[in-house]
C-alpha cells in the first residue's frame, strides 16, 4: 500500500484528483488498479446507466404484452416484462458467446447486453400491490409514479420515499404520513412544502425544524409550536392567522412560498445535512461512520464515494457504489446493486445473494461470473457461457490481460482498460433521460459531441383541455370532471426540466388534495420534481470557511460558494440554534 497520496489527472475532464493512502489500500485489497477517472467523472459515468424517472411504452419480447419500461423502443435492447423476466421459463445461457481474444472486451459485452433480455423496470414485482407505474421499488401498495421507494402505501409522484403513507410530491421523505411538497424530511406528519425537517407535524413552509408542531415559515427551530416566521403566538392566535392566510388558495400558497424563501435566506445553514454519524463527509448522511465524500446515504460505514445508499442492513467497505446496498460489502464501481452481496466489481443491477462478480448486468443469485448479462443462480460463467472452475479462472485472466493489451477506446479517445466501469457511449440509455442529466446536465450539443445518446421527446397524442391559469384557485371549486381533463403544464415545455407539457390528475391524488385542502398543481410531475431538486444540494463538495464572524473553522461542504446561503460550521450552527 502506498504510504502517501498521489496526484493524478482525470482521463475524462483533465482535472487533477488525489488518491489517498487508504484508497490505495482498498484497491489492493479487492485487486483492482487505481482509477483513471476523478470521483465526479466516475459518478457521472455510473449515473449515465441509471434511468429513474423517464418511462416509455414498450413491448415484452416474450409474451407480447405492452409494458412501461425505462428502455424506450429505440434503445435497441430486448425487454421482458417483470413476470416473464423473473420466471424460470428462459435461461440466460441461451445467449452465451465465446470470448474472442482478437476483439476488446467491452465491444463483446455490449453485443451480449443488447440481445439478452433485460427487465422493463427495476425492483421486485411480487411485493407490489396496485403499483405498476413504479421503478426501483419493493413492497409498495397503491402507489403511482414513485421511484426509489420501499415499504410505502398510497404515495404518488416522488423519489427516495421510504416507509411512507398517504403522501404526494415528495423527495427524500422517510417514515412520514400525509405530506406534500417536501424535501429531505423524516418522521413527519402533515408536513407541507418543507425542507430538512424531522419529528414534526402540522408544519408549512418550514426549514431545518426538528420536533416542532403547528409552525409556518419557520427556520432552525427546535421543539417549538405555534410559531409563524419564528414568532410565537398563542394557540388561538396561531389558528386564527392560519385561517386568514387561507392555505387552500393557490395564489396564497405561491405568495407564502416566496415569503418563506426570503425569510429562510436570513438564517445560517449547517455545512452538511447529517444525523447520528461518526467521522463522515459529504451530505445527507445518516446513521453512518467512517464514510467520506458520499451523498444521500444511510447505514453505511468504512466507505467512500458512495451515493443513494438505502437504510436497512449495513453497507460496508465499498467505494464508488451508487444506489441500494443493504448487506453489501467489499464492492466497487457498482450501480443499483445490493441485497446480501459481496465482492462485486463493475456491476449494474447485480443483487440477491450474489458474490465474486465482475462486469455483469442484471445477474441474480450468482457467484464467480465475469461479463455476464441476465443470469440467475449460475456459477463460473463468462459472457453467459458455462465453464468449469479451472476453465473459468484461466479464461478470466486472459480477458483481463486482453483488456490491458487491447483496450476499448471511445470516440473521445478515452482508454478503458481493466478497472474501468462500462463506457457511457455503450449504455442503452440516452444521457438526457438518466440521473446523470438530473445532477450533471449537458446540452444536446455537448451530449452528441461526447458520443453519448440523446433521446428526443416523443410526440404526445393529446389535446390540452384546460390551461393552468384557468384552474380554480382552491380545491373547493374542483369536481370529479377534472379527472378526465388534460391540464397544460405552466412551463409549456420551455424549461430544462423534462417537461411533459401536460398532465392529468388521478382519482387518488384528487382525494388527497381534497382531504388536505390543497389546490391543484400547475406543473407536470417532471417539473415539480425538478423544482423540489432546487432545494437539494448537488453531489459535490467545496472547501470553505465558516461564515460566522471570528470563526476560522474550515470544512468540505455541498453548499456552492457562489450561492447566497449563510454556511456555518457544526459548533457555530449549534450555538445559533440550541
Amino acid at each position: 500500500m502506498s504510504e502517501k497520496s498521489e496526484n493524478r489527472i482525470c482521463q475524462n475532464c483533465k482535472e487533477k484528483f488525489v488518491i489517498e493512502p487508504d484508497d490505495f489500500g482498498f484497491y489492493e485489497k479487492i485487486k483492482v488498479p487505481p482509477p483513471t477517472f476523478c470521483p465526479e467523472c466516475r459518478l457521472i459515468r455510473r449515473l449515465a446507466w441509471r434511468n429513474e424517472k423517464s418511462l416509455f411504452k414498450n413491448e415484452c419480447k416474450k409474451c407480447g404484452e405492452q409494458v412501461i419500461s425505462v428502455f424506450p423502443k429505440d434503445s435497441g435492447v430486448t425487454v421482458y416484462c417483470r413476470p416473464c423476466w423473473w420466471s424460470d421459463s428462459w435461461d440466460g445461457l441461451e445467449w452465451g458467446i465465446n470470448f474472442d481474444n482478437s476483439k476488446n472486451f467491452f465491444s463483446q459485452i455490449k453485443s451480449l447486453l443488447y440481445v439478452t433480455p433485460l427487465l422493463n423496470l427495476f425492483g421486485s414485482y411480487t411485493s407490489l400491490i396496485n403499483s405498476e407505474y413504479t421503478n426501483m421499488v419493493s413492497n409498495l401498495k397503491n402507489c403511482y409514479m414513485i421511484t426509489h421507494s420501499d415499504y410505502s402505501e398510497n404515495c404518488f409522484y416522488g423519489s427516495v420515499v421510504e416507509n411512507c403513507k398517504d403522501s404526494v410530491d415528495n423527495t427524500m421523505l422517510n417514515n412520514s404520513q400525509l405530506c406534500c411538497g417536501n424535501v429531505d424530511c423524516q418522521k413527519c406528519y402533515q408536513a407541507m412544502y418543507s425542507v430538512d425537517c424531522a419529528d414534526s407535524h402540522n408544519i408549512f413552509f418550514c426549514k431545518n425544524c426538528v420536533g416542532c408542531s403547528d409552525c409556518l415559515g419557520c427556520v432552525n427551530l427546535r421543539n417549538q409550536k405555534y410559531q409563524i416566521y419564528n414568532k410565537s403566538y398563542s394557540k388561538e392566535e396561531y389558528y386564527q392567522k392560519i385561517k386568514e392566510m387561507n392555505l387552500g388558495s393557490y395564489e396564497n400558497v405561491k405568495k407564502l412560498t416566496q415569503e418563506s424563501l426570503d425569510f429562510w435566506s436570513k438564517f445560517p445553514q449547517k455545512y452538511m445535512h447529517e444525523r447520528q454519524n461518526l467521522n463522515v463527509s459529504g451530505d445527507y448522511i445518516y446513521n453512518s461512520k467512517n464514510t467520506h465524500n458520499s451523498f444521500i446515504a444511510t447505514d453505511i460505514e468504512n466507505s467512500k464515494f458512495c451515493s443513494f445508499i438505502s437504510a436497512g442492513s449495513r453497507t460496508a467497505e465499498c467505494y464508488d457504489f451508487t444506489h441500494w446496498g443493504e448487506s453489501t460489502e467489499l464492492s466497487y464501481e457498482c450501480m443499483q446493486a445490493g441485497g446480501n452481496i459481496s465482492n462485486i466489481k463493475f456491476g449494474w443491477y447485480v443483487c440477491s445473494n450474489t458474490s465474486d462478480m465482475e462486469y455483469s448486468v442484471m445477474c441474480i443469485g450468482c457467484q464467480d461470473c465475469f461479463g455476464c448479462v441476465g443470469l440467475k443462480r449460475k456459477q463460473y460463467c463468462i459472457l453467459n457461457k458455462q465453464y468449469t472452475k479451472e476453465e473459468y479462472e484461466e479464461i478470466m485472466q486472459k480477458i483481463k490481460d486482453n483488456m490491458d493489451e487491447t483496450p476499448y477506446v471511445d470516440s473521445q479517445g478515452i482508454v478503458y482498460k481493466y478497472g474501468e466501469f462500462f463506457p457511457i457511449e455503450i449504455s442503452p440509455l440516452a444521457y438526457n433521460i438518466t440521473t446523470a442529466q438530473e445532477f450533471f446536465p449537458l446540452t444536446k450539443e455537448n451530449i452528441n459531441k461526447k458520443g453519448y445518446r440523446w433521446k428526443e421527446a416523443e410526440d404526445k397524442n393529446y389535446k390540452i383541455d384546460i390551461l393552468p391559469e384557468n384552474l380554480p384557485d382552491s380545491i373547493d371549486g374542483v369536481g370529479e370532471e377534472i379527472l378526465s381533463r388534460v391540464i397544460g403544464c405552466e412551463h409549456g415545455g420551455l424549461c430544462n426540466e423534462g417537461c411533459a407539457t401536460a398532465f392529468k390528475i388521478i382519482p387518488e391524488e384528487l382525494q388527497f388534495y381534497k382531504r388536505m385542502n390543497l389546490s391543484l398543481p400547475r406543473l407536470c410531475s417532471n417539473c415539480r420534481h425538478y423544482q423540489r431538486n432546487n432545494f437539494r444540494n448537488p453531489l459535490k463538495l467545496w472547501h470553505r470557511k465558516c461564515m460566522k464572524e471570528g470563526c476560522e473553522n474550515e470544512f468540505e461542504t455541498s453548499f456552492a460558494p457562489e450561492k447566497p446561503d449563510i454556511v456555518y460550521c457544526d459548533s457555530c450552527y449549534k450555538q445559533e440554534v440550541y
